[in-house]
């Protein structure tokens, strides 16, 4: 059975690489002789054309799992097709020195305990063929921190995905003002994590701007949609000050705030003065960009903003919406 798969995959992979247009399901099936002998030719019963279509998305994405970059293009009468261009899947000669090779197997080992952690394996084995030095352990231990980052939004591999093969998506977004979620179509550029929390940076088609998302926000599944983007791709530290900016690094202001005493650590972290107000409270400055609203709505009853009068403002519809549920 690993035998047939790993041919088909094989004969698959070809298919996609030698062709110069793309191909659909049905002409793939047609091509490849184990879905013909499978399922029959692409006009069978509708049986065998769920069976194929469940059969060749798992191809599909163990051709990609293994490094093959697979480009779905949609055409003038809404078909979809799949081709893999030979120069998008063609790579220099690898050479690594012995920090880059430690930086790698650091990155692998993070992912160690997300459910990235097959890819991240992969990932280092293609690396070991590659060049890179068997000296290095990632795995191995390296002092008493283990580095680590949590991904348990469902939202988080599918973006990724995207992210990786510029394929846009469409998902349910709901904002922390909203009671109810909206539809969002997106162009993603990169996924970026912040004060423990994931953010899909990307250009929202419906605003003609660009958007970034709180993972957690996201509600149902992400779906693919056809096409190529339709906005450039800014560099990924242009995106990274994106993030930051949307989720509150970036500050120009000043906020006061009474916070219940005991309570909100990393916000007296980021505090510029703190000063004891008494029955129980104190009153921090803490710099205001966007994003603080949000931030300070996760403190609950234990936070009251003073001033400003909007971040106030915005905080209070926030809480309500929460409220509306």
């Amino acid at each position: 059975m690993a035998i047939a798969k790993a041919e088909r995959l094989m004969n698959l992979a070809l298919c996609l690489l030698g062709t110069r247009r793309p191909l659909s399901k049905r002409e793939l099936r047609d091509s490849i002789e184990a879905y013909v002998e499978a399922f029959g030719p692409g006009n069978g019963a509708t049986g065998s054309d769920d069976s194929f279509n469940r059969m060749f998305e798992r191809d599909k994405d163990d051709l990609r799992e293994l490094g093959l970059v697979i480009e779905t293009v949609e055409n003038l009468d809404g078909e979809t097709g799949y081709l893999a261009r030979r120069d998008s899947n063609r790579l220099p000669p690898i050479t690594l020195d012995a920090e880059e090779a430690a930086a790698l197997g650091l990155a692998a080992k993070v992912w160690q305990q997300a459910r990235l952690a097959g890819a991240a394996s992969g990932a280092l084995q293609k690396l070991r063929a590659a060049g890179l030095p068997e000296d290095v352990d990632p795995y191995g231990s390296h002092g008493a921190l283990e580095p680590r980052i949590p991904v348990h939004e469902a939202a988080f591999e599918p973006l990724m995905l995207a992210c990786r093969d510029r394929r846009p998506v469409a998902f349910d977004y709901r904002k922390a003002t909203a009671a109810h979620p909206e539809q969002r179509h997106v162009e993603p550029w990169a996924l970026e994590c912040w004060r423990g929390h994931w953010y899909l940076a990307g250009w929202d088609r419906d605003r003609g701007a660009e958007r970034v998302f709180r993972l957690s926000r996201i509600t149902g599944k992400v779906r693919s949609r056809g096409g190529r983007y339709t906005a450039p791709v800014p560099d990924v530290v242009t995106v990274r000050e994106t993030v930051a900016s949307w989720a509150g690094e970036v500050a120009d202001r000043s906020a006061r705030i009474r916070l219940r005493a005991g309570a909100g650590y990393p916000l007296r972290a980021k505090a510029t003065s703190v000063r004891e107000l008494g029955d129980g409270w104190d009153e921090l400055e803490i710099p205001y960009g966007h994003g603080l609203d949000a931030w300070l709505v996760e403190f609950g009853p234990d936070v009251v903003v003073l001033e400003p009068a909007e971040l106030r403002a915005d905080v209070v519809d926030r809480l309500r919406a929460v409220a509306k549920g």
